[in-house]
């Protein structure tokens, strides 16, 4: 094999990627323990707390996670048993169900937050220039909606920060 091959720069982007999620992973995941959180548990009740009405479709938050529709399950049960999160029924389709945040999910996410965004600005975003950051943003963006397209399924506002966009057609969502 022509060792060359081991310096081609997609394996080094690649790589880098990989190194710099697992660090940043140890990290989020030894801070949100302090807080009687999983991983997993803080990215469905960040995704929930930043959906509209802080609630998404179980089908939804599964594709937004990358969990099985049996994993989604398991995690929400185990939520909602710690209060953290409840099941809405969908009014228009029987077949689905929301699960929504709660008042107790939102004041866990609040408590949590202030630590996540420290460990963000120091070990993240705040090693990069603005325009840095910028760039990098917009690639990733691009590379996981090639890759992940449901990425923001059952999201009526994918970007943060800009109006939330409702359909007619489908106003429930369900």
């Amino acid at each position: 094999m022509d060792q060359n091959v081991f310096d081609d720069p997609r394996i080094t982007a690649v790589g880098l990627l990989v190194e710099a999620h697992a660090g940043l992973s140890a990290r989020f995941a030894a801070q949100f323990e302090e807080h009687g959180l999983s991983p997993v548990e803080f990215e469905v009740l960040t995704r929930l707390a930043r959906s509209p009405g802080n609630q998404l479709r179980m089908t939804d938050l599964a594709a937004q996670t990358s969990l099985s529709t049996s994993g989604v399950t398991r995690v929400v049960d185990r939520m909602e048993r710690d209060r953290l999160v409840r099941r809405r029924a969908c009014p228009s389709d029987r077949r689905s169900s929301y699960a929504v945040v709660t008042v107790a999910g939102l004041e866990r996410l609040d408590q949590t937050l202030p630590g996540h965004l420290r460990i963000i600005e120091q070990w993240f975003t705040g090693q990069l220039t603005p325009d840095t950051l910028h760039v990098l943003l917009d690639g990733l963006r691009q590379v996981r909606d090639a890759v992940h397209p449901g990425a923001t399924a059952g999201s009526t506002n994918p970007n943060p920060g800009e109006p939330a966009a409702h359909s007619a057609a489908d106003p429930l969502g369900c």
